[in-house]
């Protein structure tokens, strides 16, 4: 395909949570024209309230696909094998790029069903992608160059990407999809502890979110290591070591390592192709 314009067409099959957050982040980026962005679900009218953003809402998978330049797959992984077969009489080589945000599922999983030749990318957003923040990886079969860069053009509108072998993918999953979870529950935490101390609740979740906010803005700013960044503010006997260390006795490093593991096994086992 071209390059991407607002001319662009863009098909979603599965407009679920992650399916319709693409398409608000796409909405939201203001590049591509409402009319050209179809969104596909089973349960149609659970959509019916994108219709007013300008979208096309439809149920026709194999419509969207002929109408469309980038299809996005954004089902389930149990859906994914009816799905593909459905499609991939009308996937044209020349015409489409198929990116899969489905968990689990490889890229040879795909093409067994699609075919050979059609420009297949896997790539892994996260819910953020709604307000353009995304941390999204990505991976292709090489088939075509512009395939990936079709791909980052896409993601880049609504957050940042990362390529990365596809051998990668599982690990992203977790800690990129799967972690915004954790770093939303460690903010919860945080303000349900300054409610214990005397915040109000509005208050506290405040602090938390935007002290989160600024952690990873410092990061990602000065491209430093964490542990250069708490330097700045544990001082000999100060109040925030002794937080710290509290919390690292308690198992707080080590409780978010072992999750991220266990959700990239889970990950790992989620398509039974």
């Amino acid at each position: 395909m071209n390059k991407l314009d607002s001319n662009s067409r863009i098909a979603i099959l599965g407009a679920g949570n992650i399916g319709l957050s693409i398409a608000h982040g796409l909405l939201r980026s203001g590049i591509f024209k409402p009319e050209n962005i179809r969104l596909t679900r089973r349960r149609v009218h659970l959509l019916s309230f994108m219709k007013d953003s300008g979208v096309i809402v439809m149920n026709d998978n194999v419509e969207a696909v002929t109408s469309s330049d980038v299809v996005i797959i954004a089902v389930e992984p149990q859906q994914v094998d009816e799905l593909l077969k459905e499609i991939s009489p009308v996937l044209k080589k020349d015409q489409h790029t198929v990116i899969s945000v489905v968990t689990g599922v490889k890229i040879y999983q795909i093409e067994q069903i699609t075919g050979e030749g059609i420009p297949v990318v896997r790539a892994t957003p996260n819910i953020a992608i709604s307000v353009g923040e995304s941390m999204t990886c990505l991976a292709s079969n090489g088939v075509s160059v512009n395939a990936l860069e079709t791909a980052s053009g896409l993601f880049d509108l609504v957050g940042k990407t990362l390529v990365v072998n596809e051998d990668e993918m599982i690990a992203a999953t977790a800690i990129g999809a799967c972690g915004i979870a954790f770093f939303l529950r460690a903010i919860r935490a945080a303000s349900q502890g300054g409610i214990e101390i005397g915040l109000q609740s509005g208050h506290a979740l405040s602090i938390a979110t935007q002290a989160a906010k600024g952690a990873a803005s410092l990061l990602l700013s000065a491209k430093s290591h964490p542990e250069q960044e708490i330097d700045k503010v544990t001082t000999p006997k100060g109040c925030t070591i002794a937080g710290l260390n509290l919390m690292e006795y308690e198992g707080f490093s080590s409780a978010m390592i072992k999750g991220i593991a266990l959700s990239a096994e889970k990950a790992a086992i989620l398509y039974k192709g």
